[in-house]
């Protein structure tokens, strides 16, 4: 058996790990579906496409970095599309 090392992002590792986990899953295993599927496939399993920013996207962008507009942390994707939807 294999190893695979691969470097990213601690932020992206941990928003991957749980989401994973909260589909039952660990992240190597999440990984190795991919991995068959592209085999199947023979390319990746989805469509990946470029898309240009939109502006409310590039507004958060810099809100994000300017540290403006925040809320949060929240302890679910519930829980933060409820904040979102709020009046």
């Amino acid at each position: 058996m294999a190893t695979l090392q691969i470097r990213i992002d601690d932020m992206l590792k941990k928003q991957a790990d749980a989401l994973f986990s909260s589909l039952g899953l660990d992240t190597s295993t999440a990984i190795r579906i991919f991995l068959n599927a592209s085999v199947e496939n023979a390319g990746i399993p989805f469509s990946v496409q470029h898309k240009a920013p939109s502006y409310s996207l590039q507004e958060a962008v810099y809100d994000s970095r300017y540290r403006r507009n925040l809320n949060g942390p929240f302890d679910s994707a519930e829980d933060a599309v409820a904040s979102m939807l709020e009046d």
